[in-house]
């Protein structure tokens, strides 16, 4: 394996753009049919949870500095069931990553690109992303800096749009607030939890490992994090202010129909550009970060020196899964709701913390003796 070494600051810019991902089109309107007008306030609850999650995935990281997560899995739990659960993890990254593939294709097709074949796409994309991949960790990284500056930009631009239109928005649309009950709230935030922190599992791929100074990088960890949570509570927010609860939790992408609504002055209009180039850059780090944490967890498990032979075929595997994955939109949405939340804390907490029980256990048992 390449001994690929990012900086701190470049694994910060990664974890805010794997962050925000898909959650920045899909998690609006997911919240707001659980909750309604508490939408946001289930964004700040779970991104307070999220430092939480942070904070476990970084003593996990303390314990193994030089290990990656398939490494401590098998040094945890043997070579064996180690190797097993190595592989299920593998797969569970790749097919997020083929997941994100369908989500790049549905949304461009419905809202975008209406006479353009899905399978055009997905190859397109698909070998965007392998090249990205085969030209490693660092160079990634690098690219992951260039293109931040302008998502910051463009949400600033975002934002400012809808403040500046106030015949948009109503202050009644997040009123009453606390009024959707503990149960659904509940739910909210596990919907929540499930895309965007429990899938930064996927970061003990890279982190501590790929990181220079990865004990300096532990306070950039969180720093990403509240960034990447307070976009996502601004746009939720201006979400439900501009468009209502009812309406957010019936579509499917109500952010980018937010950005539809604006118009200032005549002139500056059709800006739901600005947030389909915001999504398509944030998803292209989450779906190679994915897709790398899964070429590394397959190698490493099998004991295989290099994962690049192994990027375009898997690549195009990834594409035909993304094909078949869901059969219409219903089944995606449903796999979003009910399985997904199930596997992602599958992943996410109960294996970290599995893991971090039998360390302590074998670290108790040492001292016994």
């Amino acid at each position: 394996m390449e001994n690929l070494k990012i900086s701190g600051r470049q694994f910060t810019i990664l974890v805010i753009l794997f962050s925000v991902g898909t959650t920045i089109l899909v998690i609006p309107g997911s919240l707001a049919n659980e909750v309604k007008q508490d939408a946001w306030i289930t964004a700040i609850i779970g991104t307070a949870l999220t430092f939480l999650v942070v904070a476990l995935y970084i003593v996990f990281g303390r314990m193994f500095p030089a290990k990656t997560l398939v490494e401590i899995i098998e040094t945890l739990l043997g070579k064996w069931l180690g190797k097993i659960i190595s592989l299920s993890f593998a797969f569970i990254s790749y097919i997020s990553a083929s997941e994100l593939l369908y989500y790049v294709g549905n949304f461009l097709t419905t809202q975008i690109l209406h006479d353009t074949p899905i399978e055009i796409i997905h190859i397109v994309f698909a070998f965007t992303l392998i090249m990205g991949i085969r030209l490693g960790l660092e160079t990634l990284a690098r690219t992951a800096e260039l293109f931040f500056p302008i998502f910051i930009f463009l949400f600033v631009l975002l934002t400012v749009s809808v403040l500046l239109t106030p015949d948009l928005w109503k202050l009644q649309n997040i009123q009453p607030m606390l009024n959707s009950g503990i149960k659904p709230m509940i739910r909210a935030v596990i919907i929540f939890l499930s895309v965007f922190s429990f899938p930064l599992i996927v970061l003990l791929m890279i982190f501590p490992i790929s990181v220079k100074q990865p004990k300096a990088a532990e306070k950039p960890f969180f720093i990403a994090i509240g960034i990447a949570g307070v976009c996502l509570i601004i746009l939720i927010t201006l979400t439900i202010l501009v468009l209502g609860p009812d309406s957010s939790a019936r579509q499917m992408y109500p952010s980018y129909n937010l950005a539809r609504m604006i118009k200032i002055g005549g002139f500056l209009q059709r800006i739901e550009a600005i947030l389909a180039i915001m999504w398509f850059v944030t998803i292209f780090f989450k779906m190679a970060i994915y897709f790398y944490a899964a070429l590394i967890s397959f190698v490493q498990t099998l004991n295989i020196r290099d994962y690049k032979p192994f990027t375009f075929p898997l690549g195009m595997i990834m594409v035909m899964i993304s094909f078949i994955s869901h059969p219409n939109v219903t089944h995606s949405a449903k796999f979003d709701y009910e399985i997904w939340p199930v596997y992602s804390f599958i992943y996410g907490l109960a294996l970290p913390l599995l893991l971090l029980l039998i360390h302590g256990l074998r670290k108790c048992i040492r001292n016994d003796k």
